[in-house]
């Protein structure tokens, strides 16, 4: 018998209390599931659940991310060449996994009366929402590129995004609210028609952003995995912006100014919840996205989780809370700038972020 290290015991061990847990939140939902039942569905003491997972929330949260993440590998729609195509692909994607009846409504239903429970949990989720608009718009305007009169502003299709998550985040809390009321063909109609729309979107820069500093240091991540893609890599030349689940939002700054090769670092003081969450709703967006556009039109920036903040470490990020944003530029494999503060993406992108360092 061939004895397993510790770390594959664990890892085991792991493997197992999320097998029991899906079983158990499946079977009771979240709230009257118990941990002494998992334990036993798993063949493991009470301890050891907690061991892997802090609390029940941590844990489901978990599961739901590992099923996002299953369902996001395995392709259903052909990419759409059109707005309207790519949208009606995602939305086919979407609606697959849109429970049928009360018994595969029991995983889902409870999330949102979870994140809505929460502060800590609520302000992250509506971060990370922003977050997948901007990939999904980002995805859009590479399909279908929007025009830009001389001396306006950036346009972009942000709010188009915007509208079709919304669209399809209400079908799905319907769909597990009241299993049978939701009709996916005129989900994905309505969603197709969405690429119609004119939205008269266009995006400014900060009005006030930090001064961005010279610096001259190697540049030596760890891997890391990219949640857009869902593959492995180790970040390299361009922008890397820590940013705190409570500022999501401001990776546009970065994307806008750099022209896209950004890779977005999150980053939490409570990463056994928050870290699966992030996995969990970026999952949804970017496994459909992947499927219904083609790939020369998937976003360029990458997203990273950074449960143990190793990779903001060596940005020269020593400790990490919700509230973090911080933006270092690495050329050649040196970081030549830094900016920390509101806008720091932005700063270390634009021209003042290119300065000597000879």
């Amino acid at each position: 018998m061939v004895r397993l290290s510790r770390a594959e015991a664990q890892e085991r061990n792991r493997a197992k209390v999320l097998a029991a847990a899906r079983d158990e939140f499946a079977s009771q939902g979240f709230r009257d599931a118990k941990i002494d039942v998992i334990a036993e569905r798993a063949e493991l003491t009470r301890g050891a659940v907690y061991s892997n997972f802090p609390g029940k929330r941590a844990l489901y949260f978990a599961v739901l991310a590992e099923l996002a993440e299953e369902a996001a590998g395995a392709p259903h729609a052909v990419p759409g060449e059109t707005l309207a195509g790519a949208l009606g692909a995602l939305a086919r994607s979407r609606v697959a996994a849109f429970p049928l009846d009360d018994d595969q409504a029991g995983l889902a239903r409870d999330l949102m009366p979870e994140v809505l429970a929460d502060e800590r949990v609520r302000r992250p989720f509506a971060q990370l929402v922003k977050l997948n608009g901007l990939l999904l718009g980002l995805a859009l305007e590479r399909l279908d590129p929007p025009e830009r009169p001389p001396g306006s502003p950036i346009p972009r299709r942000i709010r188009l995004a915007e509208t079709v998550l919304t669209t399809l985040h209400g079908a799905g809390q319907l769909a597990a609210a009241a299993p049978g009321f939701v009709e996916p063909f005129d989900v994905v109609s309505a969603c197709e028609r969405l690429a119609g729309l004119a939205f008269n979107d266009w995006w400014a820069p900060p009005v006030i952003a930090p001064a961005a500093q010279p610096a001259d240091r190697p540049w030596s991540p760890p891997g890391a995995v990219d949640l857009v893609r869902a593959e492995s890599f180790v970040p390299a030349d361009g922008v890397v912006v820590v940013l705190g689940t409570h500022r999501l939002a401001a990776a546009e700054e970065a994307v806008r100014a750099s022209g896209g090769d950004v890779t977005v670092v999150v980053v939490t003081s409570e990463p056994a919840e928050l870290v699966p969450l992030t996995r969990l709703i970026v999952a949804e967006v970017c496994g459909g996205l992947r499927q219904a556009f083609p790939e020369p039109s998937w976003p360029r920036p990458r997203v990273v989780c950074d449960p143990a903040g190793t990779l903001a470490a060596a940005a020269g990020v020593l400790a990490v809370s919700d509230e973090t944003e911080v933006a270092i530029r690495v050329e050649r494999g040196r970081i030549i700038a830094t900016a920390d503060g509101r806008g720091a993406g932005h700063a270390v992108s634009g021209e003042v972020s290119r300065v000597d360092t000879a």
